[in-house]
């Protein structure tokens, strides 16, 4: 039987949306089975539910309608509303741990939300979850009116404090009153720091009144930056030039009324610019910052008036990089309110905003609290957000120093940032600091005063000697060895063989070839071992598997696939995968021949001699590894078929291929690869690589770092 926490709201607007998001994605993190449901509809578009099936791979069941719903309540008829609430919530939570139920919000003109929260508390036998927001009351009458609607609800009834989730919490200042409300645009990265001592006073205020607080979540601008596209749905505004309408978030709002000298002083990352629409001197001095680098979120064109066709050409390099050009009737200042004034809520087709929401919320939740809600005797799955998780921990607890020798790559140079202000790992740019500080400005990236820049071009030198040394045997002169190091790849890995640094990540602009070279060179392979393979890590909606080898050995032997094979079994291990291992082919045992089969049996055989406390199985079709109906069928014997955990294919034409097209097709996130026989970890990017790629990419290497260092100190 499920555990059913019901999440209701005390107050309006305190954002229980997002704290039903983030407590999703933070049980899934814990590994237990998670679901979620919105018994009864809100009206107009039923947001929650889409969300959570944007942001997760669950499916919760379409909500009661609203009209009816009411039609029941109007009639005094809440026993029959309340059975199909019931009946609805257990189909949602069938095989789940916890289901998390979303409880009804106030709305203009409703005046029965909190007994149907509390109706519904009763049936469903819940835990309460209070969510609340301050709205300019200290945190002791915050405490006390979050106390009455507690009680309002059945909260108290078993003699236990009701666990609450304080959001959307901004820093007092002395002018704050009571009444008094935060404005809804806060620019984002701009808002005051939580001081930790306040938070203190509202934890310490809410235990007075017998309310445990499980989160106290900021409020944080950039998790409300809408896209352009919203705007202009919101408030009605036609679309001249759409850009990357869908990709450009308003994290600044300027209104350029004067002259070009004063208005480019707003112009930063993310602003959208409105003026009014006969001012082309400020259209084009904004497609002219475009071009300089400042990547504006829009113009936003104002008093009906649209620009000459002569003056969009002359910005066509700045429209065709991106910028969106939008026009609306109103005069300048009635459509900046208007902007102002716009509905902030996470629309349910925005996944990257889904995404900010749920992790930044489920970083804050009290982990102690999960942990007790979600305990199960069941056995528990790994799944993306955990395996995700668990990562970032480990790579944490590794404090590794990290070297990135495209240290001016604009990707590298925000996965750097994201990485150390994480505390990921400690990041080594290579790169001249003035472009990477410029790089950085562009892009509106505040670089951790704490990151590490490096010129490859001075420190060359000092690795010559080192290097000649290494590579003596091949004959190589001091000539050579400066020649080499004019490759900030080999300069990062003599780092690494000087002991300077602990891994490296390189891939986003060089070839596979270009960055593991110089590490077969240098570090060599460990001992034991004389094969460098790869796997990738595929987050698919339910687990997590592991598939080698996708990128480095063309057309391996029998002797090289078994290698693989043992090799990504240990690397799944590693990372808390219970490694069951497939043999990939065309044929599932005897069912074909060919030469492409029998190696795959022979490698089978001898990853099986080498390693027989592996469950180790082949050859085995894709289907019949993964699917248990098909296995049973085809491989009714195998203790791998149908739940396998780590696939191993038998070239790499077959693996690169399958890879992308299941992370592509699939829209599942791919971590990797990964390689593996190195004795000091490298490790690769795709040159069509993510921020969020190369951010893990640097996870993975810190915690290869710290596993070969506890081997080489056994």
């Amino acid at each position: 039987m499920a555990h059913v926490l019901l999440l209701a709201p005390a107050g309006r607007q305190v954002g229980l949306t997002t704290a039903c998001l983030g407590l999703v994605r933070a049980l899934d993190r814990q590994g237990v089975r998670v679901a979620f449901a919105k018994p009864i509809a809100a009206r107009g578009e039923d947001r929650v539910s889409a969300l959570v099936r944007l942001g997760s791979s669950l499916r919760p069941p379409d909500p009661i309608p609203r009209a009816q719903a009411d039609a029941l309540l109007a009639s005094g008829d809440d026993q029959t509303l309340m059975e199909r609430v019931v009946a609805l919530c257990a189909g949602a939570a069938e095989g789940a741990d916890v289901l998390v139920v979303a409880g009804m919000w106030p709305e203009p003109g409703m005046v029965h939300s909190a007994r149907v929260n509390a109706l519904m508390l009763k049936a469903l036998d819940a835990e309460l979850v209070l969510v609340g927001s301050p709205r300019g009351e200290t945190p002791a009458e915050l405490a006390d009116a979050m106390a009455i609607a507690a009680r309002g609800l059945g909260g108290f009834s078993d003699g236990e404090p009701v666990s609450c989730f304080l959001n959307r919490v901004a820093p007092r200042t002395p002018a704050a009153r009571v009444g008094e409300s935060r404005p809804i645009w806060l620019e984002a990265g701009e808002e005051a720091e939580l001081p930790p001592e306040e938070i203190e006073t509202y934890r310490t205020a809410l235990e007075a009144e017998r309310l445990r607080p499980i989160a106290v979540v900021p409020a944080r601008g950039d998790l409300a930056a809408p896209r352009v596209k919203d705007l202009a749905e919101a408030i009605g505004a036609r679309v001249l030039r759409a850009g990357d309408l869908e990709g450009r978030r308003i994290r600044h709002v300027a209104l350029c009324a004067m002259a070009v000298p004063g208005s480019i002083k707003t112009f930063r990352p993310g602003t959208l610019v409105i003026t009014p629409g006969d001012r082309s001197d400020i259209l084009l001095a904004a497609a002219l910052a475009v071009l300089n680098g400042v990547p504006l979120a829009g113009v936003l064109l104002t008093g009906g008036v649209e620009p000459e066709p002569h003056v969009f050409e002359m910005c066509d390099s700045a429209l065709r990089a991106g910028l969106p050009v939008l026009a609306v009737e109103q005069g300048s200042y009635a459509a900046a309110t208007a902007v102002a004034g716009m509905n902030l809520q996470v629309p349910p087709d925005d996944p990257a905003r889904v995404e900010r929401v749920m992790t930044a919320v489920a970083d804050l939740i009290d982990p102690a609290w999960l942990r007790s809600r979600a305990a199960t005797s069941r056995v528990r799955r790994l799944s993306p957000p955990a395996f995700r998780q668990r990562l970032v921990e480990a790579a944490r607890a590794a404090n590794k120093r990290i070297v990135l020798p495209e240290g001016a790559e604009p990707r590298t140079v925000a996965a750097a940032a994201i990485a150390q202000e994480r505390g990921i790992a400690r990041c080594v740019l290579l790169a001249d600091a003035d472009e990477v500080h410029e790089v950085a400005r562009r892009q509106g990236i505040a670089l951790p005063p704490s990151i590490e820049i490096v010129d490859p071009v001075r420190v060359a030198p000092w690795y010559v000697a080192p290097l000649v040394e290494r590579r003596a045997a091949k004959g190589m002169t001091a000539a050579q060895a400066a020649q080499e190091l004019g490759d900030a790849v080999m300069v990062g890995t003599m780092m690494m063989a000087l002991d300077e640094a602990d891994g490296l990540v390189s891939g986003a602009l060089h070839t596979t070839a270009h960055t593991i070279r110089p590490a077969l060179q240098i570090v060599k392979t460990v001992p034991g071992c004389d094969l460098v393979s790869s796997v990738f890590f595929m987050c698919l909606p339910e687990q997590v598997l592991v598939f080698g080898d996708c990128a480095v050995n063309p057309t391996p032997s029998p002797e090289q696939l078994a290698d693989i094979a043992i090799q990504s079994a240990d690397s799944a291990a590693a990372f808390g995968i219970e490694p069951r291992v497939a043999m990939l082919s065309y044929s599932t045992g005897t069912s074909g021949a060919g030469e492409e089969v029998e190696k795959v049996k022979r490698a089978t055989e001898l990853a099986r001699a080498a390693r027989p406390d592996l469950a180790i199985d082949g050859p085995l079709q894709y289907d019949a590894a993964v699917m248990p109906d098909v296995a049973r069928q085809k491989a009714p014997k195998s203790s791998v078929a149908g739940r396998a955990t780590v696939l191993v294919f038998p070239d790499l034409n077959t693996g690169n291929v399958t890879y992308k097209a299941v992370q592509r097709s699939a829209n599942v996130v791919s971590i990797g690869p990964m390689l593996q026989g190195l004795a000091r970890p490298v490790n690769d990017l795709s040159r069509g690589c993510l921020v969020e790629d190369i951010v893990f990419t640097i996870a993975l290497t810190a915690i290869q770092a710290q596993q070969l260092a506890a081997r080489r100190a056994r």
